[in-house]
């Protein structure tokens, strides 16, 4: 490096680079140093790139590992660091674009030193680097400054402070990438890090005053979504629209965090990364999210978390009350705008669920928005595309509409908000459709590519739970969804007579079933209905009369081959009848949301009653089931009361005629006849609100390649999304529905 522009196959030859990490102590008034930060470097463009960057610069790193104990150029480095930055805002507000160079390199090479040093020894260690002067060989002053406290102070008063210009911007984003590299400590350590530095200085001392500073500034910086300026507004040569050099190097750490703190890597599709088009707000979202999710002291919470949990509108001007610290306003109508622009993002979702679950005056102000659509869309268009995403964007898209479905002001108003044309829909063209609607039909169709594909145990019971919570106040139904309803339910109404029959008569016809349910998509359930028709009504009264005696036994048999727990002595069950208790299920809770409807809002929903009696052969099978009896009353009720009003109008009735006669007959229904059942409505359990970010979820995933591996051994247990647990030792093998983030009430 130097004055000329540098190659990265010329560094470690590099004579400043050497004399930096040589056994030649360098004053902090040394001109050496201007001469060392006054290089340009041409930004690396790909993960190649990279990596070539760390190669040819970990021999000068490590030379400096071992000679800055009886050097200490790593303190002389960040001292001149730290002498320029109190110089910042002057240099902007004067245009110095020298200086403002010259410091940008400075940091951009003491981030460089802090990734290795960081990979390469313990915390105790690090430290020690940073107290290491000029002195004997091995000695360090035991009273001097706290540079690693400085810095840290430094670099929070850079990014709240200085005022972010055209030749402030690449500085701006290096600084909250140095922080991002600094809080990667977590990544090499098996335990959580209660005691770590992070906590030393960023939750108490001279730290503490920035939180709610630092927390807003990253807020607004992901808000605007500023552009990188364009080539020739700095002196840096080498910057492009991707930012700079140092966004590169730390942004792979930071990818490295994003994918422990998402529980990516093992068992996660790795998710296309899009051009960046603001590298700032992009830093400063996972900076904030890293954050957000350090674990409390032993004696403290943590500060930042406070501060997400309590700021407020602009424009409400009530007083923060005395017991709420960090506490600070922000815009939420920009707010609102970014978070529904960004959904692309899965750490856009991930803020967005941090704020909704965390943060009551947010989630209190998106429920009152009258543009809902803007947010539900983009978390809809997530979950239809699940075969595009990681498991865990799709999982985060899917608890946000159960924390927006726990709200029956929401429940009602998405079906009063009509769409047009929605064009990622594809299955069938949409032409209007209610925003309520088409969330009951993305719903439907991820838990039917969730037991057709993925398998997910809770998946599923988390999208019922959000039609359960949705079904007393569904209105005025799309056909289309009112169809979609009734035919999921039929699927897995047939599926559990075919799983039921190999049980008991093993060698019968019914295998026709398997055939029919391996071939036929959803555009041929009609022909399934006719093709099974004869085969319910032959083997129906047998087989539920059989399951009376019998079922309970069976369900348990299931069960315990499902936990592994039968003798030596008993027989394997099959896998279709492992699957016996998952079909259950979920015919009970379609049930449970179709009496739901029924009961409070029949009059409203004329296309689900068409679509019902539509399909009542098959229901009138389950009226005398001994699972579903109690759940059949009304839905029998309602298909006997609507099935002799259409056979009192005579044959061949128009679909006209038949919404006619069952809009009329719907006001004739006595209410007092449907008894009314109470509707279990599905909410998050308190303790999942770290469950995508928790310590203890970020111990049990790979350490991605991109970070560098360290002496010692790296943590590198398989990851699990089932991880909600506060007690650590949790993992998906012994997860129960007790510990499972939803809760019936």
């Amino acid at each position: 490096m130097g004055s000329n522009s540098s190659r990265i196959g010329d560094l470690p030859k590099n004579e400043y680079l050497k004399k930096l990490s040589g056994t030649e102590s360098v004053s902090e008034n040394d001109p050496f140093w201007n001469q060392l930060l006054s290089f340009s470097f041409p930004a690396p463009t790909s993960s190649t790139e990279l990596k070539l960057l760390e190669e040819a610069t970990i021999s000068v790193c490590r030379s400096l590992v071992i000679n800055n104990p009886r050097t200490g150029n790593l303190g002389a480095l960040i001292k001149v660091f730290l002498s320029r930055t109190k110089e910042l805002k002057l240099s902007a507000e004067c245009q110095n674009h020298i200086f403002i160079w010259q410091t940008h390199n400075a940091l951009f090479i003491i981030c460089c030193l802090l990734k290795v040093f960081i990979c390469e020894m313990s915390e105790e260690e690090l430290q020690l680097h940073f107290t290491y002067e000029e002195k004997s060989p091995g000695s360090y002053s035991s009273d001097s400054e706290d540079l690693l406290e400085e810095l840290l102070c430094c670099l929070m008063q850079l990014i709240t402070d200085i005022p972010l210009l055209d030749i402030t911007y690449e500085i701006s984003v290096e600084a909250v990438s140095t922080m991002v590299v600094f809080l990667s400590c977590q990544l090499f350590h098996k335990e959580v890090l209660r005691q770590s530095i992070s906590h030393k200085y960023l939750m108490r001392g001279r730290c503490l005053p920035y939180t709610s500073k630092l927390v807003k500034t990253l807020l607004y910086n992901f808000i605007r979504q500023e552009k990188p300026p364009p080539p020739g507004a700095h002196v840096l040569s080498q910057q492009s629209d991707g930012g700079g050099l140092l966004y590169g190097l730390a942004s792979g750490v930071a990818t490295g965090l994003w994918t422990v703190f998402t529980l990516g890597g093992v068992g996660s599709k790795a998710a296309a990364t899009p051009e960046l088009s603001s590298p700032l707000a992009n830093q400063s979202l996972l900076l904030l999210l890293v954050l957000a999710n350090l674990t409390d002291a032993a004696d403290a919470p943590n500060p930042y978390r406070q501060a997400i949990m309590s700021f407020k509108n602009t424009q409400d001007s009530s007083p923060f009350p005395s017991s709420i610290p960090h506490a600070f306003q922000i815009n939420f109508n920009s707010l609102y705008t970014a978070l529904c622009e960004q959904q692309t993002s899965d750490q856009a979702t991930l803020l967005l669920y941090t704020l909704l679950h965390q943060n009551s005056n947010v989630r209190t102000y998106m429920l009152a928005r009258t543009d809902m659509e803007n947010l539900v869309l983009p978390i809809l268009e997530i979950l239809y595309h699940v075969e595009e995403r990681n498991s865990h964007h799709v999982y985060m898209a899917l608890i946000i509409l159960l924390i927006l479905t726990e709200d029956d002001g929401f429940n009602r108003s998405i079906h009063e908000v009509i769409l047009k044309n929605i064009t990622w829909y594809s299955e069938r063209v949409l032409t209007e459709i209610s925003l309520g609607s088409l969330l009951i039909l993305v719903v439907i169709r991820t838990i039917q590519y969730n037991m057709t594909r993925t398998r997910d145990k809770y998946l599923h019971t988390n999208c019922l739970a959000a039609l359960a919570n949705m079904s007393a106040q569904f209105r005025s139904l799309h056909q289309y969804a009112a169809q979609r309803i009734i035919s999921y339910t039929c699927r897995h109404l047939r599926r559990y007579v075919y799983v039921l029959d190999k049980l008991y008569f093993p060698h019968s016809h019914c295998s026709t079933l398997q055939h029919c349910f391996s071939t036929l998509s959803d555009n041929g359930e009609e022909l399934l209905s006719l093709t099974c028709s004869h085969i319910l009504r032959s083997y129906a009264s047998s087989l539920f009369s059989l399951l009376s005696k019998k079922h309970n036994k069976v369900l348990e048999q299931a069960t315990q081959s499902l936990r592994g727990s039968l003798s030596s002595n008993d027989v394997p069950l099959p896998d279709y009848a492992q699957d016996l208790n998952v079909i259950e299920e979920v015919i009970r809770m379609m049930l449970e949301i179709i009496n739901s409807c029924l009961t409070n809002s029949l009059h409203h929903n004329p296309n689900l009653v068409y679509a019902l009696l539509y399909k009542r052969d098959l229901f009138e099978q389950f009226r005398t089931h001994p699972s579903f009896q109690d759940i059949m009353q009304n839905i029998d009720l309602v298909i006997t009361f609507f099935s002799s009003r259409l056979l009192q109008a005579g044959a061949e009735l128009s679909v006209e005629r038949v919404l006619e006669i069952i809009k009329q007959g719907a006001v004739a229904l006595p209410k007092d006849r449907l008894k009314v059942r109470p509707v279990k409505e599905a909410a998050l359990v308190h303790h999942v609100g770290s469950m995508f970010v928790s310590e203890q979820a970020l111990l049990r995933v790979t350490v991605p390649t991109s970070t560098r591996a360290r002496k010692g051994p790296v943590n590198t247990a398989s990851p699990s999304i089932w991880v909600l647990s506060d007690a650590e030792g949790v993992s998906e093998e012994n997860q129960t529905p007790s510990e499972h983030s939803i809760c019936y009430e």
